[in-house]
């Protein structure tokens, strides 16, 4: 899988790169099902899908996708919607709510209210994050890129593989326990590189 596919086909070393990151999101969906224990007749809400999401891994899986962005070439039930303010859906209408590399995309002060509609959809949850701790910043792939202040980071930004600037907020581990619960580390040696928020169902 080749997360960073239109920066790869540039740079040798982001191609490189690129295929150890979906290594990893392979190794992390081996899991997906024993951990949280979605079954064939689960019913799951990918939210920040994107134009796949885990669409990619299970495309036999009943999932409905949402998405700030229209995504009119969603293969399935789509949503457009800020989860951050309301997601129109009954209390419990899924078995889990699942969202890859998306609280922190979203501004410190309106997490609590996407965790609190992610909680109150879905019976379990899945919620992975890039941990603040790890040297290499996960959208840019520069070293360090995600400790500068913004006034910094934001030229050092273009040099990288993140495309347009986004100014994203990486979480400590405390903060993904007060959202979703404590949080399972994904580690690179020593190293916490994603922290992984599960309720199973």
């Amino acid at each position: 899988m080749d997360v960073y596919a239109t920066a790869s086909r540039r740079n040798g070393a982001v191609r490189w790169l690129s295929h150890r990151a979906g290594e990893a999101r392979e190794r992390r969906h081996a899991a997906f099902f024993p951990l949280t224990g979605v079954t064939a007749s689960s019913r799951v809400l990918d939210v920040g899908c994107g134009g796949l999401g885990l669409r990619a891994l299970e495309p036999g899986l009943d999932v409905t996708g949402v998405d700030l962005a229209e995504r009119p070439d969603y293969p399935g039930p789509f949503v457009q919607a800020d989860a951050a303010e309301a997601l129109p859906f009954p209390d419990d209408a899924f078995d889990l709510a699942y969202s890859n590399s998306v609280v922190e995309h979203i501004a410190p002060e309106r997490r609590a209210r996407f965790a609190a509609e992610l909680r109150r959809v879905a019976r379990g949850w899945y919620v992975q994050t890039p941990a603040i701790g790890f040297p290499l910043d996960p959208h840019s792939l520069l070293p360090f890129a995600h400790w500068l202040p913004v006034p910094l980071r934001r030229p050092y930004w273009r040099l990288g593989a993140g495309g347009d600037w986004e100014e994203i907020h990486l979480l400590r581990r405390a903060e993904m326990a007060r959202l979703f619960g404590a949080p399972r580390p994904e580690r690179v040696g020593p190293v916490v590189k994603s922290w992984v928020s599960i309720r199973p169902i």
